[in-house]
């Protein structure tokens, strides 16, 4: 870059807007890779700049920006170390915070969902080790402490160190607190002295306290003493301390390795970071200034829409519009004193070099800039009434040299075009200078108060006046840049409200020659025809407005009568199809019921000759059962051949068990003990056992405890009538029916329990769902006996 081009970006302010954006980078690097931006003059670079800025702005309002703190240059440290040095804990840590941070950037872009991007190859491209990040933190937890956890060995010598130091104070408090060396003691406190242990003794008790002196008082009158006893556990802590570091050292040596053999890939982790850094820091700086990304090319011309000066109050800047190099290569900008012309020719300078810089300039969409080799500016202030010819030959200088590198890539802003000197040879001067500088290709922008370039720009082809308006009712620019309007400097109409006197205008516009005063008036009379034609254009484009929000609140109107109209029909349609489609259900409900009850009329018909059936089938079974089995193992009870007793065993006809009467009641019936259970029955109920001696009899009583005994050998009945017991004597009765009936493999039985209040049969059920030789049970059907009986199948 040559001297005049970067004089040209200073005067135009761009270091300035590089700081800003130096302000909103994070790391020191990106900070200075920021301030030393400079525009690229290849198109293919500008446009990939743009492109990553652009999806730099566009994942900040996604997904906000990623961190980059912790990123700092690691580069020397890393270097030491690969040559075998040992880096200190801040160096470590430094390390880690940059790997915290390449860590951190790599997920924000995993997080992130959507198309690819410019960006994508950046992130892919880093390497994150958690691996060597945990272990550095883990080892170091600030920068004055290495963790107990860094090694094994590192724990057990400061285990140890806390022993040793116990110890010693342990001894040194039996000494402050002891009554004995109250006297002695200076002081009742321990204190340290070169890393040892002391107590302060007076100087004339020297030899009351025996061991080590290690300092003395600036007095003489205390002496700091190392007891004997505490000697042993001092010199065994600095042996600890002492191999304390030595560990430290080697556990800082393995972590310094580690990183030495991850140099490259944390130096390009790092060089990735301060890129992207610099990369958000610029999308950070188009959100700030409400930017916009221009559209580039090398060749054509500039087209700005609302451009703003970037430093600029942008809620109070007057935006500008303009073309340049497109119809017309050079733009004459006229004007008033501090009416806005310096500043937009510094605005078509800087947002050009802004944008070849990667930065997105405040405007709005679709503004088209040309990448240029070189932006040469010679711009200054023109705000003092006399001009110096040292100030003139400084301008000329750098206009000279201007026009000597000027070619068709180029970009030449003059301000106040040949100021300074006699205004005629001035004006010649300027109109040479932007010939030989259209000559060459360039483009040209250029300030001036004369009307020679007034009139060289209405009556040459490719040369346009402008002008930076002026409220002369106000004595106020309004900063609005006019294209194809020459502007005036309205030196007399200011002086008049100022108060100039009359006589003195007439005499200064006598001093004018005819052809000036009549310039100047066919200015004014166009200038007060644009205005009128302007408030004309306003007015008109009010009542276009007005208009066209007429018709589409007309428009609007009628879609919403439609909208209701259709909505209302529909509303219609679909009111009518509910209720045909739920008189369709409701038919449909019915039909099903019919269905159904004619089902189940069917079924209970069925169900009625499978019962009646089942009951035939059941008679002939049980006629052939008692046939073959019934009457020999179940006889007719026989009568009795004298009355039962007390003692007498007797059995309970079909379970087969035998139990003993204790006692008769007084209204005949028997209380029957079968085992552990008592039970109560009529004598009808029950088959005296007959054909033994009484002494047996009792002799056969069973023992309290014991079982009752069931005749296993005779095969149990598939029925049970329990119809009259108790609850407690049903209980007995059931569970030795079923275990009877598991002996003798029955798998369906039928235990008749009667209807009643339903106690017994809820009994029965309790019974049946303890049971473990039960696999289901329910109660009768019909023609079985129904809710009378429970049917039971065993396992």
């Amino acid at each position: 870059m040559n001297t005049l081009f970067e004089k040209s970006i200073r005067t135009l302010e761009l270091p300035v807007v590089l700081e800003m954006l130096a302000s909103l980078a994070v790391s020191d690097a990106a900070k200075e890779k920021c301030r030393g931006l400079s525009p690229v003059c290849q198109l293919e670079e500008a446009v990939r700049l743009q492109e990553e800025t652009q999806s730099a702005r566009e994942r900040l309002g996604l997904y906000g920006s990623p961190s980059f703190s912790g990123v700092k240059d690691v580069s020397r440290a890393l270097n030491r170390a690969d040559h075998g040095g040992v880096l200190n804990t801040r160096e470590l840590l430094d390390v880690a915070d940059l790997l915290t941070a390449s860590r951190r950037v790599a997920e924000y872009d995993r997080d992130r969902q959507g198309e690819k991007t410019v960006l994508d190859h950046l992130f892919s491209a880093l390497h994150t080790n958690k691996f060597l990040e945990d272990k550095i933190r883990g080892a170091i937890l600030d920068e004055e402490t290495i963790a107990d956890s860094a090694s094994p060995e590192l724990a057990d010598i400061r285990r140890k160190m806390r022993l040793a130091a116990s110890k010693g104070r342990q001894i040194l408090q039996r000494i402050i607190s002891s009554p004995s060396y109250a006297k002695v003691l200076q002081e009742a406190l321990i204190t340290q002295r070169d890393g040892r242990f002391v107590v302060p003794v007076k100087a004339e008790c020297k030899g009351s306290i025996p061991g080590l002196v290690h300092d003395i008082s600036s007095s003489g009158a205390t002496l700091f003493v190392e007891p004997m006893g505490v000697v042993q556990a001092n010199n065994e802590l600095k042996e600890l301390q002492a191999r304390e570091e030595k560990e430290i050292d080697r556990i800082l040596r393995i972590l310094s390795g580690e990183c030495a053999a991850q140099m490259m890939n944390i130096l390009y982790d790092y060089d990735i970071l301060v890129h992207l850094d610099v990369i958000f820091a610029r999308g950070q700086l188009s959100y700030r200034m409400n930017a916009a990304k221009p559209i580039l090319a090398r060749r054509g011309g500039i087209v700005l829409r609302r451009a703003r000066h970037p430093l600029l109050d942008q809620a109070k800047a007057v935006p500008i519009s303009l073309e340049l190099g497109n119809s017309y290569d050079t733009l004459v900008i006229t004007g008033p004193n501090t009416g806005g012309k310096t500043v937009t020719l510094k605005t078509i300078g800087l947002l050009t070099l802004m944008a070849q810089c990667g930065l997105q300039i405040p405007a709005d969409d679709g503004c088209r800039l040309r990448v240029f080799d070189r932006v040469l500016a010679d711009v200054g202030d023109e705000q003092s009434i006399e001009q110096s010819l040292s100030t003139f030959s400084a301008h000329m200088s750098n206009t000279v040299e201007i026009l000597r590198q000027a070619d068709e890539n180029s970009l030449l802003l003059f301000d106040e075009l040949g100021a300074g000197t006699d205004p005629v040879e001035g004006a010649a001067l300027a109109i040479a200078i932007i010939q030989n500088g259209r000559s060459k290709g360039s483009l040209i922008a250029a300030t001036t108060h004369y009307a020679e370039m007034k009139t060289f720009a209405m009556t040459t082809a490719g040369v346009e006046n402008a002008s930076c308006e002026f409220d002369v009712a106000t004595l106020r620019p309004t900063y609005r840049l006019l294209i194809g309007i020459p502007g005036k400097s309205n030196a007399f109409a200011i002086s008049r409200r100022l108060g100039l006197d009359e006589e003195v205008i007439a005499a200064a516009k006598a001093q004018m020659d005819s052809e000036s005063i009549r310039f100047e008036d066919v200015l004014t009379q166009l200038e007060e025809k644009r205005q009128r034609l302007e408030k004309a254009q306003a007015e008109a484009d009010r009542l276009w407005q007005q208009s066209q929000e007429d018709a589409r609140k007309a428009r609007t109107f009628r879609e919403q009568m439609e909208k209701a109209k259709e909505n209302a029909r529909s509303k219609g349609e679909n009111e009518a199809r509910r209720i045909v489609r739920q008189a369709q259900q409701q038919v449909d409900e019915i039909f099903a019921e019919l269905d159904e009850l004619r089902r189940k009329m069917q079924q209970q018909a069925d169900f009625q000759a499978i019962n009646d059936a089942k009951v035939s089938a059941r008679k002939h079974m049980n006629a052939a059962q008692e046939a073959l089995h019934l009457r020999e193992e179940t006889p007719e009870p026989e009568t009795p051949s004298r009355p039962i007793a007390a003692g007498d065993r007797v059995e309970l006809p079909g379970v087969h068990t035998a139990a003993t009467v204790v006692q008769v009641n007084g209204d005949g019936s028997l209380v029957l003990q079968a085992g552990k259970m008592k039970m109560t029955a009529k004598p009808g109920q029950v088959r005296l056992i007959e054909g033994q001696p009484q002494a047996k009899k009792q002799a056969a009583v069973p023992k309290a405890g014991t079982a009752p005994t069931l005749h296993l050998e005779r095969r149990a009945s598939s029925e049970l009538d329990i119809r009259g017991y108790e609850t407690l004597e049903a209980e007995s009765v059931v569970e030795n029916y079923l275990d009877a009936a598991v002996m003798a493999k029955l798998e369906t039985v039928t235990i008749i329990h009667g209807k009643g209040t339903g106690a017994l049969r809820k009994a029965v059920h309790e019974i049946l769902k303890r049971s473990k030789a039960v696999k289901s049970f329910r109660l009768g059907r019909y023609g079985e006996g129904e809710a009378g009986v429970t049917v039971v199948e065993l396992k």
